[in-house]
């Protein structure tokens, strides 16, 4: 696919010198470069992607809008009559969506990133650590990320039964639960993948996760493989064509509704900025400052506030 860097322009000219690495760097690997991988130029370069055609368009972010500013503060009664007015509405969530099905968030005072472990969470879910201490990795993951006792909220009951309705088109979350589908929803974008498939690293059979749950140790596939969770790590990459799919759902998107993330974790987070509408709704727990530039905003529970709606 042609990358077209023609709409990339300096603001300034204090700019421009940064403007001229920004393009040589991409200019450089723009050959090679998959989508999934000009993607992750998006946060540090303040770039994003727009396919047009058989082009990928190149904006520089910041040329456009300089500031995001925070929303007016509203209510569920004025989302719902958002959400009454629309049939094309995306839903992005992140770990504050399951905390209500008992499952602890991240980066809360009491997530799992505040807790104590012999090494911190981040690099226990690395690439590294999973093949350095596969024993250590497994110990940490059968204690912390498999919740199969979780059921779905009313925040997972509500987007399946907008999806029945016709008004929901999507819903792209970064948790690996399966709760959305638990719930009944069908069109589900897992960006980090599901702890509820497993495959051999060796031979690729299929496992579900009592193969995880239930083993002791480094669980291995009947051909001697070792079984690898079905979730993106620290240092991998997500599934290209799971990205490619969001970044469709969320530009045509007629009402983006960003819930329960901290929008902390790029990729993924980024995928809001192709949003080109003027209805985007956040709720969350804790204002997420100027990291989007929402028209609402609800402070609160993400299932407590979707019931009312």
């Amino acid at each position: 696919m042609k990358i077209d860097f023609s709409t990339l322009r300096p603001v300034t000219l204090e700019d421009r010198k940064l403007f001229d690495e920004k393009l040589a760097v991409l200019a450089s690997q723009s050959c090679e470069c998959s989508f999934a991988n000009l993607f992750m130029y998006q946060q540090p370069y303040g770039l994003e992607f727009v396919e047009a055609g058989d082009r990928l368009v190149v904006y520089e972010r910041h040329a456009r809008t300089i500031h995001y500013p925070i929303g007016k503060w509203t209510t569920p009664e004025e989302l719902k009559e958002i959400i009454d007015g629309s049939d094309n509405i995306v839903f992005f969530g992140g770990a504050g969506v399951s905390t209500e099905s008992g499952i602890p968030d991240f980066r809360s005072v009491d997530g799992l990133y505040h807790q104590q472990w012999s090494d911190p969470p981040e690099t226990i879910l690395s690439h590294t650590y999973y093949e350095r201490y596969p024993e250590k990795f497994f110990a940490f993951y059968r204690a912390k990320l498999l919740c199969p006792d979780a059921k779905p909220n009313a925040a997972h009951r509500k987007l399946a039964e907008w999806e029945r309705a016709g008004k929901l088109k999507a819903v792209i979350t970064q948790n690996i639960d399966g709760l959305h589908q638990a719930a009944g929803s069908k069109e589900v974008l897992e960006l980090h993948g599901s702890t509820l498939r497993n495959y051999c690293e060796r031979c690729g059979k299929f496992y579900g996760v009592e193969a995880i749950a239930r083993s002791a140790g480094v669980p291995t596939c009947s051909c001697g493989g070792r079984i690898k969770p079905d979730v993106v790590l620290y240092e991998e990459g997500l599934n290209e064509d799971t990205l490619y799919k969001a970044v469709r759902y969320i530009a045509e998107a007629d009402v983006l509704i960003i819930a329960g993330t901290s929008l902390a974790v790029y990729p993924a987070a980024g995928l809001v900025n192709y949003y080109r509408g003027h209805k985007l709704v956040v709720i969350n727990k804790t204002p997420l400052g100027d990291k989007t530039r929402a028209d609402l905003v609800i402070t609160g529970a993400v299932g407590e506030t979707l019931a009312q709606v």
